[in-house]
């Protein structure tokens, strides 16, 4: 048990370390919302899109991809989104609200910090596979933050064209489809464009978790609503619960059972504030479910991979 507890912390601090200095760095005004901002857009759409463009196109697409596990993950992605979305409909009336809440309880940072553990987990061997999952999960996750921003606030009224063009604009998705004739045809990249974009990639998941520390408000958290409180524990502890035991039952095991439960365990992504804040949503509501869930993963991802490590499960 002894072994497994320590196992677990391996995983799991060093990539919550980096968040609490990036919080502490902010705290003693090394860094500030300008370095925050400008390193967010930075990995956004420079080092985030070239990790994730080498990843890709150095993956054997006929080995890696997994198309019953994609399924399951978007369909328990897609169900529970309904699910949210229906159960929120007798208790929260204010569309702002309803909009924000829906998206932090089923929008993970996977990108980012469901990565970065994957990474810690299961070795760089198992990172191809977990960026294919965030390959077509990127899609979808951009989609249903998009309806969910746009039908309560708008009462219907989606611009398709916006919308179409936000999502196969986004530098992750596009990363995502540059990468996919180079893995497919199998064409090598010249050695030094992999040598520069390694050194782009390599900032990429250390600075944005730097970037998530630096953004965290501890003082929000004394505020915090019931709203957000409860789309925390939706997001954080109720989904990974029902979806893990779910895949379980499937008969899922080892690094693929590992990665599923990141995928569905990891706290609301940042981008759900971003767009809230642009679409008209509740942002207030939105960056206090962020700041409830990063904390509180710490807690839920280490017992989750200290039980599943624990009955020989990963």
């Amino acid at each position: 048990m002894f072994d497994n507890i320590v196992f677990t912390a391996n995983i799991v601090a060093p990539v919550f370390l980096i968040i609490a200095v990036g919080y502490f760095a902010k705290k003693r005004k090394i860094i500030n919302e300008v370095f925050v901002d400008v390193t967010s857009k930075f990995v956004f759409q420079i080092s985030l899109p070239v990790f994730i463009f080498l990843k890709i196109s150095e993956l054997d697409l006929s080995q890696a991809l997994e198309l019953n596990q994609i399924a399951y993950i978007y369909s328990g992605t897609t169900i529970t989104y309904l699910l949210i979305w229906f159960g929120t409909i007798p208790f929260i009336n204010n569309p702002k609200d309803k909009s924000s809440f829906i998206q932090g309880a089923f929008r993970g940072n996977y990108a980012i910090v469901g990565l970065a553990l994957i990474s810690n987990l299961f070795g760089k061997e198992a990172l191809g596979k977990a960026t294919l999952i965030l390959a077509f999960l990127l899609p979808l996750y951009n989609v249903l933050a998009v309806i969910v921003l746009t039908i309560p606030l708008r009462k219907g009224k989606i611009n398709y064209k916006t919308a179409l063009f936000d999502i196969l604009f986004n530098p992750l998705v596009l990363a995502v489809i540059l990468a996919l004739p180079f893995s497919f045809f199998k064409i090598k990249l010249p050695e030094m464009f992999i040598t520069t974009g390694t050194y782009f990639a390599d900032l990429a998941l250390p600075l944005a978790l730097v970037g998530i520390g630096g953004s965290l408000n501890i003082e929000n958290l004394k505020r915090a609503s019931t709203l957000a409180v409860s789309s925390s524990i939706i997001k954080i502890v109720v989904l990974p619960i029902i979806l893990t035991f779910i895949a379980i039952f499937l008969g899922y095991r080892n690094d693929d059972l590992g990665i599923m439960f990141i995928v569905f365990a990891c706290p609301t992504a940042i981008a759900s504030f971003v767009m809230a804040d642009v679409m008209g949503a509740n942002s207030k509501l939105a960056g206090n479910i962020i700041m409830i869930t990063t904390l509180g993963s710490v807690f839920t991802i280490a017992i989750g991979i200290l039980l599943l490590k624990s009955f020989g499960l990963i």
